[in-house]
């Protein structure tokens, strides 16, 4: 018994969409890096649902995933180390009061 395209689509999409409603909707710098996973993830279950049904011979949406997770764990620890770096100098991590680039 296989799972329809459309289900996967539509996993994507609601992911996406509570993933872009946490980046636009919070104040914390961090949660807003955690919208942005959930994001990264919808685009991997694309891609990952497009490979099953398109071209299950080739490994195409599967290393195109893998790339996305190297691309999702990078963003993951330089925004991270940003938001280290700015609570050192701010004592705060909302984005609202991170306004100026001088300290």
């Amino acid at each position: 018994m296989t799972i329809p395209l459309s289900w996967y689509l539509l996993l994507a999409a609601t992911l996406f969409c509570i993933g872009f409603f946490g980046v636009l909707s919070r104040r914390n710098a961090v949660a807003a890096l955690m919208g942005v996973e959930l994001m990264l993830n919808a685009v991997n279950i694309n891609l990952v649902g497009f490979w099953r049904y398109v071209r299950p011979a080739d490994l195409t949406g599967q290393i195109f995933a893998i790339f996305v997770l190297a691309v999702a764990a990078a963003e993951a620890a330089v925004g991270l180390a940003l938001m280290i770096a700015i609570y050192r100098t701010r004592r705060t991590i909302n984005v609202d009061e991170i306004d100026l680039l001088k300290g």
